[in-house]
Order: structure tokens, then C-alpha cells, then sequence
């Protein structure tokens, strides 16, 4: 429990207090005096922990992203394919990385990138796996080297066990401010690799996360 709230927890206790006190007791000067203070100071924590509260607790901003290139798309749709960043393009730090899956696909999608480290980064937004609707899926991806570096862009279809490895990772990495990456051998095997394309870095993303 934060401060804020303790706070605001307190200076409550303090009003009803001071409106119990002034029904049930009878009134003289000092009583009164007291009963008084403890209302004004309840008032004050209250004005002050629900202030400092909203303003560490506001929701956050909305992430800038760009989009680039899009594919044109063949329908019916076959396969789990992403279509826009495409093959080669030059990309920014935070893209919105974009795809396609056909009817009646079920498994979740996941965007991993693979810079010149070697090392497998899954993507993720607040849900942690791409976000599916309408036969059409997408999700953050956030580069982090130099410009002009390749990256390995590589989509995934993941079964239960293999989607929740990669949302575990993901916390974990968050948890300890530290991301090391996922080797090839350490990549679930029901993570399922249906699509590939590279891209280049258009500026210097060093730094940025």
C-alpha cells in the first residue's frame, strides 16, 4: 500500500472522527477544539494524499508509434503473415507491426526480434500477445540498436504453454530492469515460426527504452 493512500486512509479516519464526536459528545470548548483540529487535519491529509495519489497514478500516456509500408492482401487470407513493416524497409524505434491470419485460426500471435546480438526479444503490448480481431493482428515492436543495424523480424504462432513462457519471460525481464534475450534453443517448441522479414534501423535507437 503507498503512502498516498495510507495517507488518504488516515486523514478519513480523522473526519469521521471528528463527526462522531461532535454527535455523541457534549459540547464545550475544549472538546469542540480538539474535534475541530482532528476534522481540519483529516481534511488536509485527504487534500494532500488524493492529490499526490492522482497525480502518480494517472493513467499513462498513449505510446507514439509509427507504421510503415503495407502489403497488399490476398484474400481469402491462408496463412499467419505480417504485412506491414515489409521486406527491407527502413524502419523507426516504435513501429506498429501488423498482420493477417485466416478463419478460424486460434493460436496467439507473437512478433519476436532477432538484432545482431543473435538474441530472440519477444514484443508485446498490454497484453502481451498480438492483439487478434477480425482476421487482422498487431503489436508494438520497440528496436533498440543503432541505425542502420538489421533486425530479424520473425512471427510465431504459439499454443497455451509456449504464449505463456513468452508473457513470463517478458515479466521477468521487466521485474529485474534486465534483458538478456532468448537463444534459439531456449524458444519454446510449440512457438511455431510462420513468417520472416528484415528490416534496417532509420536512426539510432540506443538508449531510447
Amino acid at each position: 500500500m503507498s503512502l498516498e493512500l495510507i495517507l488518504l486512509i488516515i486523514g478519513a479516519i480523522l473526519v469521521l472522527l471528528s463527526i462522531l464526536g461532535g454527535i455523541k459528545l457534549s459540547s464545550n470548548t475544549s472538546t469542540t477544539y480538539v474535534l475541530v483540529s482532528l476534522g481540519v487535519i483529516g481534511i488536509s491529509l485527504i487534500s494532500y494524499g488524493g492529490f499526490t495519489y492522482g497525480l502518480l497514478n494517472q493513467m499513462g500516456h498513449m505510446e507514439y508509434v509509427v507504421t510503415g509500408a503495407k502489403l497488399e492482401v490476398e484474400y481469402p487470407v491462408q496463412r499467419v503473415q505480417v504485412i506491414s513493416p515489409v521486406e527491407n524497409e527502413r524502419v523507426g524505434c516504435r513501429v506498429l507491426t501488423m498482420g493477417v491470419y485466416p478463419e478460424g485460426h486460434e493460436k496467439d500471435i507473437w512478433v519476436l526480434l532477432r538484432p545482431s546480438d543473435d538474441m530472440f526479444y519477444p514484443q508485446s503490448d498490454h497484453t502481451n500477445t498480438s492483439f487478434k480481431r477480425n482476421g487482422e493482428w498487431q503489436v508494438i515492436t520497440r528496436f533498440g540498436g543503432s541505425q542502420d543495424e538489421l533486425y530479424d523480424l520473425f512471427v510465431f504462432e504459439a499454443d497455451e504453454a509456449a504464449s505463456q513462457f513468452f508473457s513470463d519471460t517478458i515479466d521477468e525481464w521487466k521485474s529485474n530492469l534486465f534483458y538478456p534475450g532468448l537463444t534459439d534453443e531456449e524458444l519454446p517448441a510449440t512457438a511455431v515460426e510462420v513468417d520472416h522479414i528484415q528490416v534496417f534501423l532509420a536512426e539510432n535507437c540506443r538508449g531510447v527504452f
